[in-house]
Formats: structure tokens, C-alpha cells, sequence
């Protein structure tokens, strides 16, 4: 293994890139930089969607090109048809969907060498990546983040052999053999400069002797330039002491007596380090909450913009400092007090930005920074903290090396945050290091002003550390800074795809990214990217029709039989669903939904929408072209139906265990089979060519069914012979929330239990809980029974399915005749699921009832329904659909509740496609 002080000589000799050989690193960098700054005087390549705000000084330094450009990467192609390989239909190419930890690794020292909002431990990923490709493949990942799935990509050539030796035992307890060790390529996208860059660093190699050199002297120059304004006196009035943080209090008015309050001194409670639900006023006594206090301000004159600015009035309260390896506390003395208001007189350095914040969710909506005195970058920093940034920045920036410089910004820019006013002091904890709330913008009433000693000195060793047992290589990762929409990839390029999308509304990116990309002079363009943001004025809508064209991007540049793995963490169904029919409208289709059982440390599939509360990983495919070309030839036919299914059922597991149990494929079901039918038939704008019960008669008829679960013939044995180990047989998990999954649970259970309605009543009702869906109407159980089986009323034979259960239940009416009068006493009004021709005319039969509840919605003349049958919207929506009726979709679609719409995915799946056909021109 390539030593990292091996690979820095390397670098500095003869480099490839591309095709091309350069003399050295150095002439690679200077080459592209030249054709880089050549493209950005062009303004239709300034046009691009998604390309950031900045100038060309600021994208070209934080470039390095080709590999890694900040902003879209003109070279992205090259790099795919130079390092990857032609999509070959003839290659044989057969994956499983895998289920992943996306919790495990997040102790792991590469993991914490850069934080970012939300992020996947490269670990996490690292199996996927084995999984589905092999060496020298090219990865995707288009919402790419810090750049995990690269770190995944590459490690996969350099684990250490315990780690390789884990990975191939846990996989042969599986029954799987072991995987092809060795790096892939990746390609990794973000609409944000700042992921980017922090993804570059992380993916493209660099002299960590050096950096860890460069970062001393880093640090010891700014201790030269600045270190006076970290002194204080020890307490025996000789010792000087280095400051670690300062506490700043906010202070305000009693509200009786409008006396001066520090908060920190009579808030806070010495002995527990917590703040007090109530305290006294030190003024006049009374008792004070804090939701009752008035914020005090001062009006300052703010030299960057010419304006009196007012600012929340804070006062320095308390000071940690260490003589020599002693930890001490002290209150500021007028010399400390004196330093700081000599600081305060120091002009800004010209590196802290001082551009106006835009307006946004997370400071003008959510937080109004505005109230905390900050409208400006620089508002962000106090007076002392500005000065250390303004010389961390400046004295990084001006490394010669440029590799080692891009490190040392990297290293520097994580003080960013911990170093602004957003870092609160949390006496609670052992480090006041990064104590800012994550994803939001807060300006808590305890400052903790951090030196960047504190903040950096370790972090430096960690660093180091960390990277010497990672290696990264160039022309291993290709890093486009762009709208994922708008990818500069080749059509079917990329063997997988791993991407960890921005779900809704749980992160603004855009808006927590822009106070350290200020720094680096290069902004997010907003505009496309996928989230919920009122202010914005992106609803759920806008952000399923972003997401679907990130999807379809997705779709087009990944190979035909391939997969994609999407991590999803979102508590709302509304989301889910609107993920789901993007993934879908994008000709993906979904094998798997998996969720980790932290309980029990086992994954389980995702069987109803109960689930969104935990990670989901969605594992999907794009069928092969041999497919899409069929259905072109055949047209919707039911040939091309079984066509769909025969190619469905090859990509599903086989089997699953879970806590040593067979689990049950939720994916073989034949009802949801037929929803990915129905899915896949409407996003090819054409009638789905058989009705539901046509297809439920149709697959017992063609393939073999195990457990309520249909199998190619091929696969069956493999299932069977699983199936002999276990003790008992999967079990399908169901909640009843609205008409169809009612039926659903009803079929499974009369199935297994035929029943009569005095026994099925208890069972049922226990079943009607609250997670009944909001606007669907509650069916009667008898009308259910009625409409979707059958009874025995006593007349002839006992069914066969009623026979086959009390025979085996009941040792009194074993090896009795069908006809014999005690079995049909017993038998006598049980309701039993119909075989399939009964089932058919109990369909059509039902179908006329639903359509003509449809129409009453349809005709109905206020402007919402309260309350309706889903199974009734369903129905109708498909039938308009077959009969290219788009308007009745949509009018019906604007007569019931957005929630209800969004919640209900097959609902959303017709009104989403009606919208798109009559959209086009």
C-alpha cells in the first residue's frame, strides 16, 4: 500500500489525466485552470442551470480542474467515457436489493473530519458499493453533500484487512460470496460550492505531512499576529494565561423596575450549570422569567456599510482560560475588559465578508437574525472572533501549495460556525467547541466566544491522524458543482447510483450554506434545489416535480438493469408518496423499502406508511432496455404486462431472514406487484391492460405462488429450500388505514380463518385504530364482507377453503364428508375469499359501485368533499385515465383535501400524470 508521503512525490512527477500527460501536478492544474477561466468569460456556460454565484477569481480558486470544478465541470464527460466503460446490452449483469445500516460508521475519524448538515458514514455505504458494482465501475451520487459515497467508492480499494475480513464473514453468513475489493470511480454532484469543495478535499489526494506541517505554522502565525487578544492575567496577578472561550451574556431589562439584567449571572445556577425556570432581580426582587424580559440594545456605528446598526447588548461575563495544562474561570478585569474594547477599535479585516444576507427562510422566516442585530456576514462575528477568522483565512489562502492550501481552507473553514456568535455556551459540556445548533440559524442568550487554538488545535491532530489511514487518488473522482437535473453525463454512463436526497423541508441547505460560502466568495443558486420552502414559494407539488427531475436525470445517465439506492429520512407520508411517484414517473421501479430496527438491530421491509418515522433506504431499478424496447413493439397488451412481471419478480429477493426468521418479500405480494404494474404502465402514457382482478387470477395461474408470494419457476427451489429450515412461515405485517388495506387485511385473514361475522367483528374492530386515514369514510364491515366475498349460507358443499380449515382446527370434524350436516352446521355462514373467476364478477360488480360514488364526487357541486371512499377516488381516477379524461382527474383531484391527495400515492401517481398531459404542448 502507496504510503500518502509516497503519493505526494508522485503527484509532484509526470501525472496522466484525462489521456493527456503532464510533466507535473502543478502543469495539469495550470492547463485547466487556462481552459477553465476561458469558459467562465462565456455567458451561455454562466447560463447553466444551477451554476452559483460568484466571480471567476472566486470559482477558480477553489477549482481544480478537471477533477473538481465549482461550478458545472466541462470536463465531467470526458472523465466518464475516459475511466468508465460502454453500457453493453449482452453483459450479464443479475443484483438483489440490499438493505444498509445508514447509522453505522459515524464514529469513524474520516466521518468527523468535516461536518455537514446531514451526511451517510462512507461505511454505511461501502456495502452497496460492493454489492452492486465491481472494480473500476463508475458511481453517482447527484445530491452528493460532503462527498461520502466517494470516500465509500475509493475505500473499497484501500480497507484495512480487518475491515475486508468482516465484510466477507458477515457476507458468507449471508450465503453471499465474497465481494471484488478494489476502488470504483465516482462521480459526485451538489448544488452547493461549499459540499463540493468539502467533498474535492475529501476525495482528491494531497501531502497530509504537509497540511499537518502547513497547519502548524498556520496556527503559530496567527498566534503572532493575534495571540494578544487571547491573554489575560492569572489570578496571582503574574501569570499571563492563554483564553480558551469567553462567555458573553445577553443582557435585559427587568420588567418592573427596567434594571440592567446579566443573564448569565442570574440566570444561570453555579452548582448544576443550568439555567433557573425563574430568578430574582438583582435591581428590586422580583421574580423574572425569562420569556417576560425585555432584550436590550445598543446602536453602533457599523464602518463596512456606513450604517447605525442596532445590537443586542451583551456583556463579557466569564473567562476559561489555561496556565499551562490548568483549566481556570475567572471573571473579566478591567484589563480584560480594556483589551477587548481596544479590539473593538480595530478595523474589520478586509477577508470577513461583509455582503448583505438575501432574504430567506432561515434568517428572515425562521430565526429573524435581523432582531440579533445580524444583516450582514460579518454581523455574524464579534470583534476579536473577526480579527482571528480574517488572519485563519488570510493565512491559508496565501499557502503556495495548492493542494495544501484547499486543505488548509478546508481545515479552517470548519471554525467558521464555532467561531461565530451562533455557538452557544453549554456549561453542561465538557468542550465549548462547536456548541451551535445544527440546521438552523440561533443566537442563544450565552455566547461562547471560542479562541481558534481551542477550536483548531485538535482538530488539526485529528485530521492527520484520520488521513493517513484513508488514500485518495486522481482521476478516481470527478466532482460537478450544478443542479443534479443537470447532469454533464453522458446517457446510460454510470453502473450505480447512491444518493442521499434533501427530503422536504428537514434541511435548508441553501440558506445554512451561505454563511460559509460567503468566504469563499461563491453562493448556492437556489432556484433548483429540491426542497419545501415557503418562502421560497416551493409547496410539496414544486418539490416532487424537482425531485422528479432529479430522478429522471438519474435515470437517463445510469445503465439499463442497474440500480439505485435512496436514503430516505422524512416523518411525513406526504413526502414519502411524493418521493415514491417521482421515483416512478422517472421510469424507476422500486424493489425494496427497507427500514434498520434499532431495537432489535435487524432490518425490516416497509410494508405501510407507519414507517417514515425511521431512515428508509429504497432500493430501485431501471429495467433493461430489452423491456422498454417490447413495449414500444407490443403496445399495452397483457403479453407486455406479464412482460413487466417477469422482469419485476427477477429483481426482487428471493428470501429474507430476520432475527433468524424468514421474513416475507413485500415486494411479491401480488397486489403490490400489481401497483408497480399500474405505475409502470402510466408512466409510459398507456392503459393498464388488465383490471386487478384479472392480474391476481393471471399470476396464480402463470407463476408459483409460496406464503402469498409469487416466484419465477427458477426461483422457487431456492425458496423452498429456505423455507424447510424455519420453523413457521413468513408473516405479512398490515395496518388497516383506510377501504383498501381494510380489504387487504380481511383477505388475509378470512383467508387463513374463514369466519362469521360475529367472530371477524371483535378481530376487525381492534383493527380501526387511529391510524385510520383523516378524510376516508369508515366502511361497515358487513358491506365490505358483502362487496369483496363470499358467505356460506348452508346450500351444498362446504367450500374447500372453509372445509380445509375446520378439519384441521377442530380434531371432532376431521376426515368428515363435504356434505356431512355437522361440517355444514359448523360451516354455516363463514365468509371465505372467493377463488379467482367468482372473484372477477365480484370485482365488476364492485367497480360499478365505486364508479358511481365517483361520479357523485365528480358532480358534487361545493368546492371541497369532507369526506369520501378512497377506493371510489381510485377507481374513478383510473377509469378517467383509460379514457384519456385528464380534466375529470384534476377537477375531482381540487374538490378533496391537498393532505388527503398528497397522503395517498396511488391518487397522486393519476393526478400528478393527468397534470403532465395536460401541461404538454
Amino acid at each position: 500500500m502507496t504510503s500518502l508521503f509516497e503519493a505526494g512525490k508522485q503527484i509532484s512527477g509526470s501525472v496522466e489525466c484525462l489521456g493527456q500527460t503532464f510533466p507535473s501536478d502543478q502543469a495539469r492544474r495550470k492547463h485547466y485552470l487556462k481552459l477553465l477561466a476561458e469558459k467562465l468569460k462565456d455567458p451561455a456556460f454562466r447560463k447553466q442551470e444551477g451554476f452559483p454565484q460568484g466571480t471567476d477569481e472566486a470559482i477558480l480558486a477553489m477549482s481544480d480542474p478537471p477533477y473538481y470544478t465549482a461550478c458545472p465541470n466541462p470536463w465531467l464527460a470526458d472523465f466518464v467515457q475516459q475511466y468508465g466503460k460502454p453500457y453493453d446490452p449482452a453483459e450479464s449483469y443479475r443484483r438483489e436489493p440490499l438493505a444498509i445500516d445508514v447509522s453505522v460508521g459515524k464514529t469513524d475519524p474520516i466521518y468527523k473530519a468535516h461536518s455537514y448538515h446531514t451526511k451517510v458514514p462512507h461505511l454505511a455505504i461501502v456495502p452497496s458499493i460492493l454489492h452492486y458494482t465491481k472494480p473500476g465501475d463508475i458511481v453517482l451520487d447527484g445530491f452528493a453533500g460532503s462527498g461520502m459515497t466517494g470516500v465509500a467508492a475509493q475505500w473499497c480499494g484501500t480497507a484495512p484487512a480487518k475491515y475486508r475480513h468482516e465484510v466477507e464473514l458477515a457476507r458468507k453468513k449471508e450465503g453471499r460470496p465474497a465481494p471484488q475489493w478494489g476502488a470504483r470511480r465516482v462521480v459526485l454532484n451538489d448544488l452547493s460550492p461549499v459540499a463540493t469543495f468539502i467533498a474535492a478535499n475529501y476525495n482528491l489526494p494531497f501531502d497530509v505531512d504537509a497540511f499537518a506541517q502547513a497547519g502548524k505554522q498556520l496556527l503559530k502565525s496567527v498566534e503572532q499576529d493575534v495571540g494578544w487578544m487571547y491573554e489575560t492575567l492569572h489570578t496571582d496577578g503574574k501569570t499571563k494565561g492563554r483564553i480558551g472561550y469567553t462567555v458573553w451574556s445577553q443582557l435585559y431589562s427587568c420588567p418592573e423596575c427596567a434594571g440592567e439584567v446579566n443573564f448569565t449571572e442570574e440566570a444561570l445556577d453555579e452548582k448544576s450549570k443550568r439555567v433557573k425556570e425563574s430568578f430574582p432581580c438583582p435591581h428590586c426582587g422580583a421574580e423574572l422569567i425569562k420569556s417576560r424580559l425585555d432584550r436590550l440594545y445598543t446602536a453602533k456605528l457599523d464602518p463596512s456599510t456606513g450604517n447605525t446598526i442596532q445590537v443586542p447588548k451583551r456583556a463579557a461575563t466569564l473567562i476559561s482560560y489555561t496556565d499551562g495544562k490548568t483549566r481556570y474561570e475567572k471573571k473579566p478585569t478591567h484589563d480584560d475588559l480594556a483589551v477587548i474594547q481596544r479590539i473593538e477599535s480595530l478595523p474589520l479585516p478586509f477577508q470577513v465578508p461583509t455582503i448583505e444576507i438575501p432574504p430567506m427562510h432561515m434568517t428572515h422566516e425562521r430565526a429573524r437574525m435581523d432582531y440579533a442585530g445580524v444583516t450582514h456576514i460579518h454581523h455574524f462575528f464579534l470583534p476579536r472572533a473577526a480579527q482571528a477568522m480574517g488572519k485563519l483565512w488570510e493565512k491559508a489562502n496565501a499557502y503556495p501549495g495548492a493542494r495544501t492550501r484547499a486543505f488548509l481552507l478546508f481545515f479552517v473553514e470548519q471554525a467558521i460556525w464555532g467561531m461565530s456568535v451562533l455557538a452557544r455556551y453549554t456549561p453542561t459540556h465538557f468542550s465549548q467547541v462547536n456548541q451551535y445548533l445544527s440546521g438552523v440559524y440561533y443566537i442563544a442568550s450565552q455566547h461562547s466566544e471560542c479562541s481558534p487554538w481551542y477550536i483548531l488545535d485538535g482538530k488539526l491532530s485529528r485530521l492527520e491522524k484520520a488521513f493517513h489511514g484513508y488514500r485518495s487518488q486522481f482521476g478516481f473522482a470527478g466532482i460537478n458543482t450544478g443542479a443534479a437535473a443537470q447532469l454533464p453525463l453522458p446517457d446510460a454512463s454510470i453502473d450505480y447510483v447512491f444518493t442521499d436526497p434533501p427530503f422536504g423541508e428537514n434541511i435548508y441547505y441553501a440558506d445554512l450554506n451561505f454563511l460559509v460560502e460567503s468566504w469563499h466568495g461563491v453562493t448556492t443558486d437556489a432556484q433548483p434545489e429540491a426542497i419545501i420552502d415557503r418562502f421560497k414559494k416551493k409547496a410539496l407539488p414544486e418539490y416532487q416535480h424537482l425531485m422528479q427531475r432529479c430522478f429522471a436525470e438519474y435515470h437517463r445517465v445510469l445503465k439499463p438493469g442497474r440500480w439505485m439506492t435512496v436514503v430516505f429520512s422524512n416523518s411525513k407520508a406526504a413526502v414519502w408518496n411524493a418521493i415514491q411517484v417521482a421515483l416512478q414517473q422517472a421510469g424507476f421501479v422500486v424493489a425494496e423499502v427497507t427500514a434498520l430496527d434499532k431495537l432489535q438491530g435487524s432490518y425490516r421491509q416497509v410494508t405501510s406508511t407507519t414507517a417514515v418515522k425511521q431512515d428508509l433506504v429504497i432500493s430501485a431499478y431501471k429495467p433493461n432496455g430489452g423491456l422498454e424496447q417490447r413495449l414500444a413493439q407490443r403496445g399495452a397488451t397483457p403479453e407486455s404486462a406479464w412482460d413487466f412481471v417477469q422482469t419485476h419478480l427477477r429483481n426482487l429477493s428471493v428470501t429474507k431472514t430476520r432475527n433468524g426468521e424468514m421474513e416475507l418479500i413485500v415486494e411479491r405480494d401480488p397486489r403490490r406487484i400489481y401497483d408497480r404494474l399500474v405505475a409502470w404502465f402510466v408512466r409510459h402514457d398507456a392503459p393498464v391492460p388488465l383490471s386487478s382482478d384479472e392480474f391476481l387470477s393471471g399470476v396464480r395461474s402463470r407463476f408459483p405462488e409460496r406464503d402469498g408470494m409469487v416466484f419465477l419457476p427458477e426461483q422457487v427451489a431456492e425458496y423452498d429450500k429456505k423455507r424447510a429450515q424455519m420453523a413457521q412461515a413468513p408473516q405479512m405485517e398490515l395496518f388497516v388505514s383506510d377501504e383498501r388495506s381494510a380489504i387487504d387485511w380481511l383477505t388475509d385473514f378470512l383467508r387463513k380463518r374463514p369466519s362469521t361475522y360475529q367472530g371477524l367483528h371483535p378481530e376487525f374492530i381492534t383493527q380501526l385504530g387511529a391510524g385510520w386515514k383523516k378524510h376516508e369514510s369508515k366502511p361497515e364491515l358487513s358491506q365490505l364482507l358483502e362487496d369483496n366475498f363470499i358467505r356460506y349460507d348452508g346450500a351444498g358443499d362446504v367450500p374447500s377453503q372453509i372445509h380445509s380449515y375446520l378439519s384441521t382446527n377442530h380434531k371432532d370434524l376431521r376426515g368428515l364428508e363435504k356434505s356431512d350436516p355437522r361440517l355444514v352446521a359448523k360451516a354455516k355462514d363463514r365468509w371465505y375469499v372467493p377463488d379467482p373467476n367468482k372473484a372477477q364478477d365480484l370485482e365488476k360488480k364492485r367497480e360499478k359501485v365505486l364508479l358511481k360514488e365517483f361520479e357523485s364526487y365528480r358532480a358534487a357541486t361545493g368546492r371541497r368533499l369532507k369526506e369520501f371512499r378512497l377506493e371510489a377516488l381510485r377507481a374513478g381516477f383510473k377509469a378517467a385515465w383509460g379514457n384519456k379524461d385528464y380534466q375529470t382527474i384534476i377537477k375531482v383531484a381540487q374538490k378533496i383535501p391537498e393532505a388527503a391527495l398528497q397522503e395517498d400515492e396511488k391518487l397522486l401517481l393519476w393526478y400528478d400524470q393527468a397534470l403532465t398531459r395536460t401541461e404538454e404542448p
